[in-house]
């Protein structure tokens, strides 16, 4: 494959990808150390050291899950409707690859995760430890259903990818929906105005409401914030067509923000803003040396948020149970669970994510390809 046609469109995708790795990075730590600083129990010995660290990464650090629901829009947005046109040829079997992707390595993980909590179980008691999993809770973490049929989740996280999954389906249901509506009438202002119209819908009712919490229309607004980054940040688009989608972007999450702000809103719309304002005027990525450990920490940013629970898990046990429950030991012990959950992550991707991830075959886009300026 070669590059062809002009660098412009190839150079703004290329500086957006740098920005995701660098926030996808950065946001799987923010969500490991979390959920290291809320379980414990190493944390809560640790606790005195840092008092004010450990309470904000046991409580607002979660609000790096923004991140990914915003970038998971963006990269929706590019796959399912790069320029904004609506329609889709086979929405079933456009969801259904999605499932083939997230769902394997998720069950694998959740495996792993039962595992832990056999091995933690007979070191320590504690709360983050699951009970034996049932045959039926098994099942609807395999179908990515565990939330919305009242199970509990195996490993912390484990709702994340089912609403990513939900998030998706319902991108494409949008998608097909309008494509029969329109009956052959192609416009780029569908697909954004509609997806705009869902961001208001999710900020204003549904994301106040946390009876919502285990449906997508909960998290549509960062979700949709992220979609419609996506379509403005296009080089092609004439500039009153990304001043709307800028507007379309602003306007609804600024009125709910007046109704009832929200901290976790505010982020998603400063990193959906990060997104346009990169990809159209950022400079080039860098190629040193650290950039590129931002890039591979990136890339596997899906795995690392897969296995770090059960990795946590086990190295929590083992430190209550074989060393002194001291402040200076036990941060130690943290600080080696978010490393080994780093290496774990790494060896996860090479060995399960990316090979899964090869089995099947995802058709490329052709209007990605012309947005690239890429020719097969």
């Amino acid at each position: 494959m070669k590059v062809t046609g002009a660098k412009g469109p190839q150079e703004a995708v290329q500086k957006q990808f740098g920005l995701i790795n660098l926030l996808k990075a950065g946001a799987a730590q923010l969500i490991v150390l979390h959920h290291l600083a809320f379980y414990g129990p190493m944390a809560d010995h640790a606790r005195p050291l840092a008092p004010d660290l450990f309470d904000w990464l046991a409580g607002d650090a979660r609000i790096a899950v923004q991140v990914f629901l915003v970038i998971g829009g963006f990269l929706a947005a590019k796959s399912l409707s790069p320029q904004g046109y609506p329609g889709l040829h086979n929405p079933v079997a456009t969801i259904l690859r999605r499932y083939i992707k997230l769902a394997p390595p998720f069950f694998i993980a959740m495996l792993l995760t039962v595992a832990a909590s056999v091995l933690a179980s007979g070191w320590m008691s504690h709360d983050s430890i699951s009970a034996p999993p049932t045959l039926s809770q098994l099942g609807a973490h395999a179908l990515l259903l565990h939330g919305v049929l009242g199970y509990e989740s195996l490993s912390a996280g484990a709702w994340y990818v089912a609403i990513d999954f939900q998030l998706y389906a319902v991108t494409v249901l949008i998608s097909s929906l309008l494509g029969v509506l329109i009956n052959g009438c192609s416009s780029r202002r569908l697909m954004p105005i509609a997806i705009a119209a869902a961001v208001c819908a999710s900020l204003l009712y549904f994301n106040r409401d946390s009876d919502w919490d285990v449906w997508a229309p909960y998290f549509m607004g960062s979700y949709g914030l992220g979609m419609l980054a996506w379509w403005a940040s296009d080089p092609k688009r004439s500039f009153s067509s990304v001043v709307t989608l800028l507007l379309l972007m602003a306007v609804p999450t600024l009125l709910a923000l007046v109704v009832d702000f929200r901290t976790r809103i505010a982020l998603a719309l400063t990193v959906a803003c990060a997104l346009v304002l990169y990809g159209r005027v950022g400079s080039s990525a860098a190629t040193f040396g650290l950039w590129r450990a931002v890039n591979v920490v990136g890339k596997i940013s899906y795995s690392v948020f897969l296995v770090h629970f059960p990795v946590c898990l086990i190295i929590n046990a083992a430190f209550t149970r074989f060393v002194p429950a001291t402040a200076h030991l036990q941060a130690t012990g943290t600080l080696v669970a978010w490393v080994a959950s780093l290496l774990v992550g790494a060896a996860f991707f090479r060995w399960i994510e990316a090979p899964l991830g090869r089995t099947f075959i995802y058709p490329s886009s052709s209007a990605v390809s012309r947005r690239l300026g890429l020719k097969g």
